[in-house]
């Protein structure tokens, strides 16, 4: 989703980061700029290597349920304990009968540039949670795609193949918001 804007995309893994710092933030937009100001301070411990320098992108994404008041927002990936069936397991428990099935995904990015500017993005997609019975159609994805009946697809973002999820998801449209300020599409 990133080589509308950059020539070059390296990964925690290509620094050798193992460790992110824990994202204490309140929102999204903070806990993506305290991983983004980690990676950018791991980076400036890599003096003379070709990392040195370079712009820093980082995310914080998550599932808001209205009749959960948010929630799980910004503990998603905590949610279960880090387990993506006990996070939708939990989810759907909390939820019951609840006929409030309106949810969103929301993704916050923070670019670091050289010079130590910041960028920030933010994208939403709306749908909402599918019942239990629905829970297990659908192998795409990961969390709680399997649950997220999508507005924009019609069906769940576990159904739904990559490249028609990334074409109306959070990230997506969070990238796209970003690379307009970067001016980088129209």
């Amino acid at each position: 989703m990133l080589s509308d804007g950059f020539d070059e995309v390296f990964s925690l893994n290509d620094l050798g980061m193992k460790q992110m710092p824990e994202e204490n933030g309140a929102t999204f937009a903070e806990n993506a700029e305290i991983k983004a100001q980690a990676v950018r301070n791991y980076m400036g411990s890599l003096a003379g290597s070709r990392f040195s320098g370079a712009t820093v992108l980082a995310d914080d994404s998550g599932l808001c349920v209205d009749a959960l008041g948010g929630a799980p927002g910004v503990f998603s990936a905590r949610y279960g304990g880090h387990d993506d069936k006990t996070c939708r397991e939990r989810l759907l428990s909390e939820l019951g009968d609840n006929p409030n099935r309106k949810a969103k995904f929301v993704c916050a990015l923070c670019l670091i540039c050289p010079d130590g500017s910041i960028i920030t993005a933010e994208g939403e997609t709306f749908g909402e949670i599918t019942d239990a019975s629905y829970e297990n159609v659908g192998a795409n994805g990961f969390g709680y795609d399997r649950l997220f009946y999508s507005y924009d697809l019609g069906t769940t973002f576990g159904i739904a193949l990559p490249e028609q999820k990334n074409s109306v998801s959070h990230r997506s449209r969070a990238i796209q918001a970003l690379l307009k300020k970067l001016s980088l599409i129209s």
